[in-house]
């Protein structure tokens, strides 16, 4: 709001005290009605796709008031999980919640069989749901209320300062006591020396140990007014795919870890979410919080496999054609890696380079 002085009478006598009147900052005002009324559609939408989730097995029982929960939608993605499980429960992440979308490769069974794990399974399309996250809103709105909920891709592995010797609950606990409810984080691509598809990974290995390089420098932040969270764009996937249109490189900033509430909604993902207070995690608004990082294992060996599958089902993009040069480019098994490719050596050096941050949490 802006502040006026009301108009005062002429002359020494008779003139009252300054009074200062508030004007309305319309723009403000309708970008806020604008936001509220985005985070109910996503909510209505996320209430809709419920009837899409068939459970296949439900230990929603098992949850723990103060657990902390981590939520996924996966498919094919059975090579991934056994290491993206053990590493967030080793973290502190106590139930998973997990969304099947119709994989042939046994992710099914190998979730199934895990004694923390949820798993509801669907058919339908991924791109229509939101890129999976309307069906994982509805598990938040149904399960999540009142947790700090973890909600990644499996090809993410949150790290954050500390993470080797400070388990989540201990940095949620941090968040709760300085009245922080959500936790920032960059999303970090990592690749091999060399054609991406001529390596080896086995599952149950640590992707660094394969595909473990990375770009430290080319970073670039653009603050965005209505969501008011500052977006993150660069790495070798800009470099290599999208140095001509750098505006359309995939967005690396990322806020996976909120403690949930039932009207809550992600925008895009988990790159922005309503109310717009959850997208104040980095940058000066943010002021001193500490902040992680995703590492990225999109480019393990399989990518030129999978990027074949993609380009075919066109369940990745909003606007599938326009990413018709980056599958192509994916599936001619590029070297990704160059003489400024730095090699990952932890969180400290992550921190030292100012991609995460202890913030106040020493």
């Amino acid at each position: 709001m802006r502040l006026a002085e009301a108009p005062q009478p002429a002359g020494g006598k008779g003139r009252r005290p300054l009074r200062r009147t508030a004007i309305p900052d319309w723009h403000a005002l309708w970008t806020a009605y604008r936001m509220h009324w985005t985070r109910r559609r996503l909510l209505l939408r996320a209430f809709r796709k419920r009837g899409q989730l068939i459970p296949v097995c439900d230990r929603t029982g098992q949850i723990g008031k103060a657990d902390i929960l981590g939520l996924a939608s996966v498919r094919n993605e059975a090579e991934r999980l056994p290491y993206f499980l053990a590493h967030h429960r080793a973290l502190g992440v106590a139930h998973f919640l997990v969304v099947d979308n119709d994989s042939d490769d046994g992710t099914r069974d190998l979730l199934a069989a895990q004694p923390d794990v949820s798993l509801w399974r669907t058919g339908h399309s991924y791109r229509l749901s939101r890129f999976g996250m309307d069906w994982l809103t509805w598990l938040m709105i149904r399960h999540g209320h009142g947790h700090w909920c973890l909600t990644l891709d499996a090809d993410e592995l949150l790290v954050y300062p500390h993470h080797d010797t400070r388990p989540l609950p201990d940095l949620t606990a941090w968040l709760d006591a300085h009245g922080q409810p959500a936790f920032g984080a960059v999303m970090l691509d990592l690749y091999p020396k060399g054609p991406v598809a001529d390596g080896h990974y086995a599952p149950g290995q640590d992707p660094t140990e394969v595909i473990g390089w990375f770009d430290a420098g080319n970073i670039a932040t653009k603050y965005q007014p209505p969501l008011k969270n500052l977006l993150v764009r660069g790495g070798v996937r800009q470099r290599m795919f999208f140095a001509a249109e750098p505006e359309r490189a995939p967005t690396l900033s990322k806020t996976p870890l909120i403690r949930w509430h039932r009207r809550y909604a992600y925008v895009s993902s988990t790159h922005s979410a309503l109310p717009t207070r959850l997208n104040r995690v980095r940058g000066r608004e943010a002021g001193d919080l500490p902040s992680g990082v995703l590492l990225h294992t999109k480019f393990l060996p399989s990518i030129v496999e999978k990027s074949r599958e993609e380009k075919r089902r066109r369940e990745h993009f909003a606007n599938c054609a326009l990413y018709e040069d980056y599958y192509d480019a994916l599936i001619a098994n590029p070297d990704l890696w160059c003489p400024d490719s730095t090699r990952y050596d932890g969180w400290r050096q992550l921190e030292a380079l100012g991609l995460m941050s202890r913030g106040g949490w020493d």
